[in-house]
């Protein structure tokens, strides 16, 4: 400060005028406003323009929403508390050594391109439309992406489903409605009333064999129903859309769930008629087969003490002793930071399709059996896997109980991370300066 001014001084000496002097410093003061400290955290600091750039944001979301604008005061109060919470957890991240790779992070922003439906190149042009630089909305992500692995690692832990919860969820009433199967119908009526007449009935028995005829040459049952039917769905191909089992119409009820899907009923005559019923499809229940896995595994991961250049370089000699014949189940117990599957050799035992992170989950999928994987990385950090044998299963069962697991998980993880960011906010040293 006492330096500028100097500076100033001697420019207005050697030129302007005090006029000058006096325009330079109320300059000064209106960088310095902009620029200020509006929070110490710990060893870090939140300034002032953080805090607007942030509640900027915040507004245009909210007036995009057309949800009301709380008084400024109170919505700068909410922002810098979170400001506060971010820097604690990201000071927490570089103490643990948490990182973000660029590669990690370019993965990422290509698949929110992705999900917006859009190519990289197009959601740099919206983002840059709505007045946001492509790399600023990089690093917030990164950002993002490092606190929820901060957050991962000291909430997760913290988290416990017991079984008989597990078992108390399945027997809830939303759990089993959850677990029941559902099938999407398509109905022909040819309609004949009990009175008919001989001709009529004739007429009707003509139509139920040509449909019977149609369907077994593999004619569309939709076609045959806006065809043929006399129900009020045939101009929709006779579909009834997608029914729990206590919303099937009685009729079919006992028939509907024995149909696989794409099979049609044999005719089904009562008062109002000659039906068929076609099942389209079918989703739920408990039945699920699946190809899985028997896979282990060794972990590297960053630390304090590693960085991401010196984990992958790990990885690849651990890849390199495998190639070269040392025991895969070894070297797991000697290297992995997988403390669990270490301890067993790596195994993971049998895994199914969607258990892993995606990473994982298709570089399993690509590894034959017997074979090893080339390193790679996750978001857990650098990996080699080995698929040892390969089995269809019926996880139906397991799937429910997984489901539940997760659902409770989710619940606790929730309560336990507000309580967890309740501590560290208590444990770390806050000055506010707003």
């Amino acid at each position: 400060m006492k330096t500028l001014r100097l500076n100033f001084r001697s420019a207005v000496l050697n030129a302007l005028g005090a006029l000058l002097l006096l325009q330079g410093c109320l300059v000064h003061a209106q960088v310095q406003e902009l620029d200020r400290v509006v929070a110490v955290v710990n060893d870090d600091i939140v300034l002032y323009s953080e805090l607007q750039d942030r509640a900027s944001r915040i507004k245009d979301k909210l007036r995009q929403q057309k949800t009301s604008l709380p008084p400024e005061s109170v919505l700068q109060e909410k922002v810098l508390d979170q400001l506060v919470l971010e820097s604690i957890q990201m000071q927490m991240a570089d103490r643990g050594g948490i990182r973000v790779s660029d590669s990690q992070l370019n993965q990422t922003m290509q698949n929110i391109a992705k999900q917006n439906g859009m190519t990289l190149d197009q959601f740099q042009q919206a983002l840059s439309e709505e007045g946001v630089t492509y790399q600023n909305a990089r690093e917030q992500i990164r950002r993002e992406m490092i606190i929820s692995r901060v957050q991962q690692r000291s909430v997760d832990s913290r988290v416990r489903v017991t079984e008989k919860e597990v078992n108390d969820f399945l027997k809830s009433a939303s759990a089993k409605q959850q677990r029941a199967e559902e099938y999407h119908l398509a109905h022909i009526l040819i309609a004949l009333s009990e009175n008919a007449s001989e001709a009529q009935r004739k007429e009707a028995e003509s139509k139920v064999e040509k449909i019977r005829s149609q369907l077994d040459q593999g004619v569309d049952f939709k076609q045959l129903a806006v065809t043929y039917s006399d129900a009020s769905t045939a101009t929709e191909g006779g579909d009834l859309g997608w029914r729990k089992p206590d919303q099937v119409p009685s009729l079919f009820a006992d028939v509907a769930p024995k149909l696989a899907p794409g099979q049609t009923s044999e005719p089904i005559r009562n008062s109002s008629g000659v039906h068929f019923v076609a099942m389209l499809e079918k989703r739920g229940g408990v039945s699920k087969v699946v190809e899985q896995s028997k896979v282990r595994h060794i972990l590297v991961q960053q630390n304090e003490l590693r960085d991401e250049i010196a984990a992958k370089k790990l990885i690849e000699e651990i890849y390199d002793k495998v190639q070269a014949g040392e025991d895969f189940e070894e070297l797991a117990k000697a290297y992995s930071d997988d403390a669990v599957s270490a301890a067993a050799g790596g195994s993971l035992d049998w895994v199914s399709p969607g258990d892993m992170v995606p990473e994982f989950d298709q570089m399993m999928r690509e590894t034959p059996v017997g074979a090893v994987s080339k390193p790679f990385q996750s978001t857990f950090g650098w990996h080699i896997l080995q698929v040892q044998d390969r089995r269809e299963a019926d996880i139906g069962d397991r799937l429910m109980a997984s489901q539940a697991r997760q659902v409770l998980h989710r619940r606790k993880y929730e309560e336990e991370l507000q309580n967890w960011l309740n501590e560290i906010r208590d444990e770390a040293f806050i000055q506010l300066k707003l």
